[in-house]
């Protein structure tokens, strides 16, 4: 199990190499990341990625790349991603669609009260109108 900062940098890694396809050093990896840590323990890092099959040295002086472990990890963890944001998504139609039908529940019981109001004036019935319009101003208090 790789902790966090290990697969912040797995990631800037991995990114890295896609871009640039050459080995990715600590060097490299420390000007890029967002770590605030030294040289020696992104080093340290690295060497439990590799223990761990996430990367590997093609030679001693060269600096790290992904491997396959690494590259499904980071496509898991996208695909992932993606699933989360489809479900956040889909609860929030789910809201705006709950927020339609309320607005429109709304409207039809507004539409009855100037339904009943053209009614009224049409028969010149003011005192029906007033209580209408009464009736619609203590509604909207609340």
């Amino acid at each position: 199990m790789i902790s966090e900062r290990q697969e912040k940098l797995l990631d800037f890694l991995i990114k890295e190499y896609i871009c640039n396809a050459e080995p990715v050093s600590s060097l490299a990896l420390k000007k890029i990341t967002d770590l605030d840590v030294c040289g020696a323990t992104i080093r340290n890092d690295l060497q439990v990625l590799t223990e761990e099959g996430y990367i590997k040295q093609p030679h001693t002086s060269a600096g790290r790349i992904p491997t396959e472990k690494a590259y499904k990890y980071f496509s898991d963890k996208i695909e992932s991603r993606q699933e989360s944001f489809d479900k956040a998504q889909d609860k929030f139609e789910d809201f705006i669609v709950r927020q339609i039908k309320f607005v429109h529940g709304q409207m039809e019981q507004e539409m009855v009260i100037m339904e009943s109001l053209m009614q009224n004036l049409e028969n010149n019935n003011l005192f029906e109108i007033l209580t209408t319009i009464e009736i619609w101003h203590k509604k909207n208090q609340n």
